[in-house]
């Protein structure tokens, strides 16, 4: 029997995605937002037909020949009802352990992940807010993700955040961090934890989040430091290799025609699956004025690998009015590099911090090109609030996600350790 989990926070399920990967079986997840719980349902449903055999209901729904309602009740009740669409809080915590209570059935949960948002911890959000996030209501989400470990007592937990958390600070002064793993420490588990940076596990990113690791008991030295992997002679630009040219306003959620792949690393990340299509190759349009300045944003990379500074564009095509900071706010992802820049969820929001590098089609990224920079497997459908899949909602599960790839190593180790 493999070990079960709970995925606490779970967004678009990037966490998670590694952890099935590597044999553990979820129980449920607890997730606030409404978009992210559809695709962590349409996720559940996947994994059940692939397991039964039944992948062209699956290819049915991505072409869109059958309705969201229809494709879920293609499996069991119990996988779709596994997804709990939840903010966490004081008033939610009864009802909700009830339902987890229900779908245990009596089973020991073996391991509690997730990590509650990120803005409150992140040296961006800080910079931001006048009050530097300083009694923003995220910043005690952790105390409830302590409630849920003196519930259920896992042998392990995996909580993750931005690397930010190391430094945010409390209204009393004190550190979030020390607090957190106080708490931890109060409700019967010793932790463990380290900064853990994306690309040297195989991820073409460069994105950091710290792993805090709690193992029930008081023993130390069990902390799951994963296998690294840094790919040879492999550059960004890997991942666009066979996804189809399109220029901005171009492009479908729904299957595309993908052109030969000779490469291994698609295939070695776990990203590539040939037998299932590619969706979400989907660009977003773009005004006249910003595809000038994506164009020398590109052309400046490609040729001197050199930065845009906003100041230095003519002034006809400068509309913001902050010239002191965020200077750098037109991004070019770096394809030519062995990892990009970090993709954020605010990609939901525009484009201009992930330039295409290809001056031909001259846009932002894609969605299913930023699935592929977080790892994330082509054959991952990600859902929005109506029956009908969207851009928006798809980019911010995305930039929100925990690289598949950096959990499914968190993963296999943590198996080899566990004891």
């Amino acid at each position: 029997m493999s070990l079960t989990f709970l995925d606490l926070f779970a967004g678009g399920g990037g966490l998670s995605e590694g952890f099935i990967r590597a044999g553990f079986t979820p129980v449920a997840h607890v997730e606030a937002d409404k978009a992210a719980c559809f695709t962590l349902k349409t996720r559940m449903a996947y994994h059940w037909l692939i397991q039964h055999s039944h992948h062209e209901r699956y290819i049915d729904y991505v072409h869109g020949n059958i309705s969201r309602p229809q494709f879920y009740e293609s499996v069991p009740d119990s996988v779709i009802a596994s997804v709990i669409n939840a903010e966490i809080g004081q008033e939610s915590l009864c009802s909700i352990f009830n339902y987890i209570d229900t779908l245990l059935d009596g089973r020991q949960l073996d391991l509690i992940v997730g990590g509650p948002p990120c803005q409150a911890y992140s040296l961006v959000g800080r910079s931001r807010d006048k009050n530097r996030m300083r009694g923003d209501k995220r910043n005690y989400l952790y105390t409830f993700y302590g409630e849920f470990l003196r519930r259920y007592k896992p042998k392990y937990f995996v909580f993750e955040n931005v690397a930010g958390l190391l430094s945010a600070k409390a209204l009393d002064g004190d550190l979030y961090f020390d607090k957190m793993r106080s708490l931890f420490k109060e409700v019967g588990y010793e932790t463990e934890h380290n900064i853990l940076s994306a690309s040297k596990f195989g991820v073409l990113q460069n994105r950091s989040r710290i792993i805090l690791v709690g193992k029930r008991g008081d023993t130390t030295g069990f902390y799951p430091e994963p296998e690294p992997w840094i790919p040879k002679e492999v550059v960004v630009n890997e991942v666009f290799k066979d996804l189809p040219a399109i220029c901005a306003g171009q492009g479908s959620v729904r299957p595309c025609k993908v052109k030969s792949y000779n490469g291994t690393y698609l295939y070695t990340a776990g990203i590539k699956n040939i037998e299932l299509p590619v969706t979400f190759h989907t660009a977003r349009t773009h005004n006249e004025r910003d595809l000038e300045i994506y164009k020398i944003a590109i052309t400046k990379w490609n040729k001197n690998h050199e930065r845009l500074d906003y100041n230095d564009l003519p002034e006809r095509l400068k509309t913001h009015y902050n010239r002191t900071s965020f200077l750098d706010r037109f991004k070019v992802i770096a394809g030519d590099m062995p990892f990009s820049h970090t993709i954020v969820a605010h990609i939901s929001q525009d484009g201009h911090f992930s330039i295409h590098p290809d001056i031909g089609q001259c846009r932002s990224l894609t969605p299913r090109e930023a699935a592929r920079l977080q790892t994330f497997p082509d054959d991952y459908f990600f859902e929005s609030t109506i029956p009908v899949p969207g851009r928006s909602p798809a980019f911010k599960q995305i930039g929100n996600a925990v690289p598949v790839l950096l959990a499914h190593k968190i993963a296999k180790k943590l198996l080899e350790v566990w004891g």
